[in-house]
């Protein structure tokens, strides 16, 4: 790893990619693995990134559309970003991305700054990746924000034993109300998995600047995650 550029490099059978890196103040370190939106590693990323490890974690954003094109970063503020941000998407491979994330796991245990515990958080298609990470990764925490398409993954869920935290926005517009009871209702055996529903909140309330940002509905949430990975990293 690169401690001045804060990167990490990842090597898998089908090649290398980049991951940004920030640093807690205390070694060692459990690790949390921060799944990109459809925008890249962009600020809003690395402020997370930032964030978390002012929180005592070792915060790894791998950057996910490596296969496409490495070192996407986007805004959520112009057309033109958006139609960008939708291709690589739609391009996307699902598999190949959480194939991608156990690598980054399995990378930052490596590191000598890492603990013994590893999370995950993603957000919207970060958030469908934090969800398959529980079900398919040796994770030990997983938390999902606003996760897109999970309801089209749902014959996994029975898979899920590790502790997951689901954040939903009630008025999401890429996840209606009846995938969001279908989600809710495939989990609801799960005691280990705790979803949380957001009144009135649109997709990526959470999103540091965004468009759809809600300052309340957003420190809830990060408050019960900052509490759930306190509760099952430390």
């Amino acid at each position: 790893m690169s401690e001045s550029q804060n990167t990490l490099t990842i090597s898998t059978a089908d090649g290398e990619f980049s991951a940004f890196v920030a640093q807690p103040t205390a070694h060692p370190a459990p690790v949390i693995v921060v799944i990109q939106e459809i925008f890249g590693i962009n600020e809003d990323m690395r402020t997370t990134c930032r964030q978390l490890a002012a929180q005592g974690y070792l915060a790894v954003c791998p950057d996910l559309f490596w296969r496409q094109e490495p070192g996407v970063s986007l805004t959520d503020k112009s057309q033109a970003e958006w139609d960008k941000a939708f291709a690589l998407y739609q391009g996307f491979d699902v598999a190949k991305g959480v194939e991608d994330i156990a690598a980054t796991l399995a990378a930052a245990r490596a590191l000598p700054q890492a603990g013994t515990k590893a999370g995950v958080v993603g957000y919207c298609l970060g958030g469908l990746l934090a969800y398959l990470s529980a079900a398919r990764t040796d994770v030990d925490a997983a938390v999902s924000y606003y996760g897109v398409g999970i309801e089209g993954h749902l014959a996994e869920a029975g898979s899920i034993d590790q502790a997951l935290l689901m954040h939903m926005g009630e008025a999401d517009s890429f996840v209606s109300a009846e995938a969001r009871a279908q989600i809710i209702a495939a989990l609801q055996s799960k005691p280990a998995v705790q979803v949380h529903v957001y009144p009135g909140c649109d997709h990526a309330f959470a999103r540091n600047a965004g468009e759809h940002f809600d300052a309340d509905a957003a420190q809830l949430a990060n408050s019960r995650t900052a509490e759930f990975f306190a509760q099952h990293l430390k």
